[in-house]
């Protein structure tokens, strides 16, 4: 009777919108802190759960940081910036501020367009040939190096651009702690300094492969933006009816729901970008509410874009096409590339 009562208790508790966010706050510290400690075990079998739980925690940290950028889990606009610092810190964002991050993400949602610090193809463009085939050997043996780049961008341009000079004193700051602490991992044990490099190359595949596929939406730089006063000005109607048309639900697992977890739910899109402020948890209600079991576009399984992921992985780095995707096939669907919410500038 006594052990019944505490399910239903603990059933309650968990049912909370305050324990569910808990949860997945615990596992990002809790996760990262563990998969560290595994990185320096002796035995191999340790070093790949050490991996692969730091990389899914940085994930996490991630996907926790875009709900920050929607207040969609704490009500106080302070509260919500603390807890994305801590989850910047983990995931490597740190870089760029809570606000950058923030508006650039929400000019996504209001412009219904990809705003980017950065245009991928004229950087492809415009960098030396040889940096440019480098990049692409390394894409082609599926290493993020155009993403890493975007990363080392955020960091280097302040100290290169005089727009962005007044970044330089914090980002001193950042780069001594984060370089002394990576510093102090390689002493102690250089393997564990290289499982902590793959672990977050891991993070920033599958954070891409997830963006790849979620719009097809044009493309504009915040500058441009800024220009026109803060709106794209196409002649395009940009409405919620293009917004849907222009939106993929990219499913970890459409037969096992809960495997979605695994990207906090960041791929029901298209519920996302119906109700933005609907918090992680409440998703898969508001995508079943939306289509049903229905599997046809804009539902995707993530497994239908494998290979459209191995074919385009160098295409895509220069593409101004998104490709073609059908219900039939989605091996055509080159996808976008560049375009992480975790580059700000």
């Amino acid at each position: 009777m006594q052990f019944t009562k505490l399910k239903l208790v603990l059933a309650n508790i968990f049912k909370s919108d305050q324990a569910k966010n808990g949860i997945a706050f615990s596992f990002v510290f809790i996760g990262y802190s563990l998969g560290i400690l595994c990185l320096y075990s002796p035995a191999w079998y340790v070093n790949i759960v050490g991996v692969l739980l730091t990389a899914e925690a940085m994930i996490i940290s991630a996907y926790l940081l875009h709900e920050l950028a929607h207040w969609s889990i704490f009500k106080s606009p302070k509260v919500n910036e603390r807890w994305a610092n801590a989850m910047a810190w983990i995931n490597g964002s740190c870089y760029s501020t809570f606000k950058e991050i923030r508006d650039k993400h929400i000019h996504h949602h209001v412009d219904r367009a990809d705003v980017l610090t950065f245009n991928v193809q004229h950087l492809m463009r415009d960098m030396p040939s040889s940096a440019r085939s480098l990049i692409k050997a390394l894409e082609w043996a599926y290493i993020p190096a155009l993403e890493i780049l975007m990363h080392f961008l955020v960091i280097i341009l302040p100290f290169v651009k005089p727009e962005f000079h007044h970044k330089r004193l914090r980002l001193i700051t950042i780069i001594a702690i984060r370089s002394t602490l990576l510093s102090i991992m390689a002493w102690v044990s250089i393997k564990a300094w290289l499982l902590y490099l793959l672990a977050y190359c891991l993070m920033i595949t599958a954070l891409r492969f997830a963006d790849a596929f979620q719009h097809t939406y044009d493309v504009f730089l915040e500058s441009e933006i800024a220009e026109s006063g803060g709106k794209v000005n196409d002649g395009k109607l940009r409405n919620r009816a293009y917004e849907q048309a222009n939106t993929f639900s990219n499913l970890v697992s459409i037969k096992f729901p809960w495997l979605n977890l695994l990207l906090l739910n960041f791929a029901y899109h298209n519920a996302h970008h119906e109700a933005p402020l609907v918090p992680w948890f409440g998703l898969p209600a508001l995508h079943k509410k939306m289509y049903g079991s229905n599997v046809n576009l804009p539902v995707i399984p993530m497994s239908s874009l494998l290979i459209a992921y191995h074919r385009h992985r160098v295409t895509r780095l220069q593409s101004d096409n998104y490709g073609m995707i059908s219900n039939e096939t989605a091996n055509a669907f080159i996808g976008a590339a560049g375009v992480s919410f975790l580059t700000a500038l």
